[in-house]
């Protein structure tokens, strides 16, 4: 990343701990330092259990790290992260409003006049391709429609920072193909930044600019840096069968095995 660039996440020695008290102290990361450029798209990968949800929690403003500093866009994080976009791997949809509802909504909370509220979500829809599902309810949509649904209601307010924490864990290996496309899509249009957590090493290299490999835990920290050198836009599909992207994929899991394969050792027998 151009160190002169603006930066829209900079955690500089984080410390995350869970617990109270010495002997129930569970330290899931050690001083880390991350940034993320303010068009910069980057991805977090590591074994299960590495605190990538956790860095990402920390940059919304969910989780105070007990050491470190967070700052977003220049300034000292305190509190909720009011400039940034969640997506979680569960959907966010109230089943009783329909799907145009449940779009519109954050829109009026913010104190948008229904109606203004209302037409930019049926815009949105349109964007995601949902929109002769406007009048549907949650549960008549597919997997990847309501992935769609949560990639609308994330965008519509317009955040400067998305973060992602696996939102296409669910769905299946073409829907997965096409979300995928999808996003790229519409982060082309104004390349916000964003924080991508994601187990699919594919996955990862196929949308970022840019991946950091995390240790297992406890304790993780970040252990690799890697840039993706691959020409935009991309078809996730075809981009697989890049030279470089093969190339790239090997160098990333020679420094990720030992650490999935650490985890896995670590990892009682019933929760594998």
């Amino acid at each position: 990343m151009n160190t002169n660039a603006v930066r829209a996440v900079s955690l500089k020695k984080v410390a995350i701990s869970f617990g109270i008290g010495q002997r129930n102290q569970f330290d899931a990361v050690v001083e880390t330092d991350l940034e993320v450029g303010e068009h910069e798209f980057v991805a977090i990968v590591g074994p299960t259990g590495c605190g990538k949800s956790t860095l990402l929690n920390a940059a919304a403003g969910l989780l105070a790290p007990a050491s470190g500093s967070v700052e977003v866009f220049g300034t000292p994080l305190k509190g909720i992260n009011r400039q940034a976009g969640y997506l979680f791997q569960q959907d966010a949809m109230m089943p009783w409003k329909t799907v145009e509802e449940n779009v519109a909504l954050g829109l009026e909370v913010a104190g948008t006049k229904k109606a203004e509220a209302r037409a930019s979500a049926r815009q949105w829809l349109a964007r995601v391709g949902l929109a002769a599902f406007a009048d549907r309810y949650p549960l008549k949509l597919s997997g990847g429609q309501r992935k769609r649904v949560g990639l609308a209601q994330v965008l519509i307010r317009n955040p400067k920072l998305l973060l992602m924490d696996e939102p296409f864990g669910p769905l299946d290996a073409q829907t997965r193909l096409l979300m995928g496309d999808l996003l790229l899509k519409l982060w082309s249009e104004d390349r916000k930044a964003v924080m991508f957590v994601t187990h699919d090493l594919d996955e990862a290299i196929a949308l970022a600019d840019r991946i950091v490999i995390m240790s297992a835990g406890p304790r993780s920290r970040i252990i690799g840096n890697f840039t993706v050198p691959l020409p935009r836009p991309r078809d996730i599909a075809e981009i697989r069968h890049d030279p470089h992207f093969i190339g790239l994929h090997r160098d990333i899991w020679r420094a990720l095995r030992d650490e999935v394969m650490k985890a896995y050792r670590d990892t009682p027998e019933g929760e594998q």
